[in-house]
């Protein structure tokens, strides 16, 4: 008895091994006779200025049915000669060829991509450039696609310019490489095959499930593929890892499916799915799920509850040399500085942007008092030094509250008290409005890195600090006579790759959620200093400060380069 069930188990072993990875090539990966073939060539890419010192193989596909005269759809593959070789495990130009030519995709050129070796042409002691390309975070790679390997094929080919119908994939290191240019760039490319994807701890991959989450939607198509034998090593597990990237998509509300078969770390399951694969990604545009909230603990606080499930930035003004200051007043009528001309604007609820102080101050940030008063800080004009005023919303007369000062940006407390960030001493400033004039600021917190964007909570018992210069916004409780305590790092602000976050403006909304832009977009952040999401900026200019303002004070203002946007959200200012 003994003998036969260890005959029985090691003939399951035995099966269970046969049957993983055995995949096999349907039609649609076979050529036919009657089927126009493309036409592959072969090229090298020795000029990076994003990967100095690599080379790199390459090949591009033109489908036979290709008209100069018609943009073509684009897709781009990394670890280009395992899709391009047609004896290989995915035979891409032998299903393109087949799915074109019914019509089952549309007609695209494909870049077949290997990573770049450092070295003389790859030759003798020559180093893998394709980790460091293809499994970090950031948009170093994105950059080098979209900015060197696109623009070249554009001149040689009609390529399509719209991002829906421009597609990228990969597999491994090369599949989570294909979802980063796609996250980083969203408006260059908006679908994405991952083949056995590598989102394990290899360079912080591991990350993007709890990005995703926490991140705005963004309009991306993404199919991924595993084994249920891929790998489990000291980088993590593959299939769990896809399984998380999956549940975070959905929960998300993207446009995601996951086919998980029971293969090892190789290309056969998707090379032999691959037709199915394009055919889901090329279908038409399908209405995208809702997000969800889950919140399962009664006070999560996921971004759909203040991102209403349509609409996105609305243009307000542009054409100003820097805007910055944003802030509105109690009936909703926003303000803002153009800096480089030395001008406060207004934009009254339900109008256009309007001059409202040409030549006054060169404001760095605004703010209303519990009187009614505005308040500014403003930076070097000239002969002019920096100041803290108040101006008169009826006669716009200037006042002068302190002199010799270096502010950034202000909060205003209904106790009377004017909270300023310095960022060069690291220090926030208080100055009692009462005694203004006649007194100096003193410093209430110090050792702060860059301290710049301020805003106080709605009760405005609590005051918060972000860090342009560190990763941290500082949190401390206002006592009675205006001096702060209780110092806490309280929130951590997302970083990229840049070696800062960026930290700047903050408002705050009714329920006590702060709103702080930075490198990485609009950081949001419940009550608890709990980060809730990040909201996608309007464009890649950066924003630098923002206010709740416009009917109901239910729109986000937020000042962006030399324009003004703004976006209405499912909650309101205080």
């Amino acid at each position: 008895m003994k003998a036969l069930i260890a005959l029985c188990l090691w003939c399951g072993v035995a099966l269970a091994a046969r049957a993983a990875d055995d995949y096999k090539f349907g039609p649609d990966s076979e050529r036919h006779e009657g089927v126009p073939a493309g036409k592959v060539t072969a090229f090298q890419w020795t000029n990076s200025t994003v990967f100095p010192g690599t080379h790199r193989e390459g090949w591009v596909y033109v489908p036979a049915q290709y008209e100069a005269s018609k943009p073509a759809a684009v897709m781009v593959f990394q670890d280009g000669r395992g899709y391009m070789d047609e004896r290989g495990s995915q035979r891409a130009p032998i299903v393109f060829d087949n799915l074109i030519a019914r019509g089952e995709m549309p007609v695209t050129i494909s870049i077949f991509l290997n990573p770049g070796t450092l070295g003389e042409r790859g030759g003798p002691g020559g180093a893998s450039n394709r980790s460091f390309e293809y499994d970090s975070l950031g948009d170093q790679y994105a950059r080098f696609i979209c900015e060197e390997i696109l623009p070249h094929f554009a001149r040689e080919y009609n390529l399509t310019s719209d991002p829906e119908m421009r597609a990228i994939g990969g597999m491994s290191s090369g599949a989570i490489a294909a979802f980063t240019v796609a996250w980083e760039r969203p408006d260059m490319f908006r679908k994405v095959l991952s083949q056995i994807g590598s989102f394990t701890n290899i360079r912080g991959g591991h990350e993007y499930p709890a990005l995703i989450r926490k991140t705005e939607r963004k309009p991306l198509r993404v199919f991924l593929q595993d084994g249920s034998n891929d790998l489990n090593n000291l980088h993590g597990d593959w299939p769990l890892a896809n399984k998380s990237m999956e549940s975070a998509l959905r929960f998300a509300g993207y446009d995601v499916t996951f086919v998980l078969g029971d293969g090892g770390h190789s290309g056969k399951h998707g090379g032999a799915i691959l037709p199915d694969s394009l055919r889901w990604l090329w279908r038409p545009a399908t209405p995208l799920p809702a997000p969800l909230t889950k919140d399962n603990l009664g006070g999560d606080e996921a971004l759909v509850k203040i991102l209403p499930p349509t609409g996105g930035w609305e243009l307000v003004g542009e054409g100003y040399g820097f805007t910055d200051a944003a802030c509105g007043d109690s009936a909703g009528n926003f303000y803002f500085s153009d800096l480089g001309n030395s001008t406060i604007w207004r934009v009254a609820v339900g109008g256009a942007p309007e001059k409202w102080l040409e030549h006054g101050v060169k404001a760095s940030g605004l703010k209303f008092g519990p009187e009614g008063r505005l308040y500014a800080v403003t930076q070097p004009d000239g002969a002019v030094k920096p100041k803290v005023v108040a101006i008169d919303p009826q006669t716009k007369a200037i006042t002068e509250l302190a002199a010799d000062v270096k502010p950034n940006d202000l909060a205003v407390s209904a106790a009377g008290w004017l909270y300023y960030t310095d960022t060069g001493a690291g220090e926030i400033k208080m100055l009692p409005l009462a005694a203004a004039g006649s007194t100096r600021p003193q410093a209430v917190a110090t050792g702060i890195k860059g301290p710049n964007g301020i805003a106080l909570s709605p009760d405005g018992k609590f005051l918060a600090v972000s860090e342009y210069n560190g990763q941290s916004v500082w949190h401390y409780y206002v006592r009675p006579d205006g001096q702060l305590g209780g110092a806490e790092r309280y929130m951590t602000l997302r970083m990229t790759a840049k070696p800062t976050s960026g930290g700047d403006g903050m408002t705050t909304d009714v329920e006590g959620r702060y709103y702080v832009t930075s490198f990485a977009g609009i950081q949001m952040f419940d009550r608890g200093g709990r980060m809730g999401g990040v909201i996608a900026p309007p464009n890649d200019k950066g924003c630098v400060s923002l206010a709740f303002a416009g009917p109901g004070k239910e729109w986000l203002y937020v000042c962006n380069a030399k324009q003004v946007w703004r976006r209405h959200l499912l909650t309101h200012g205080p």
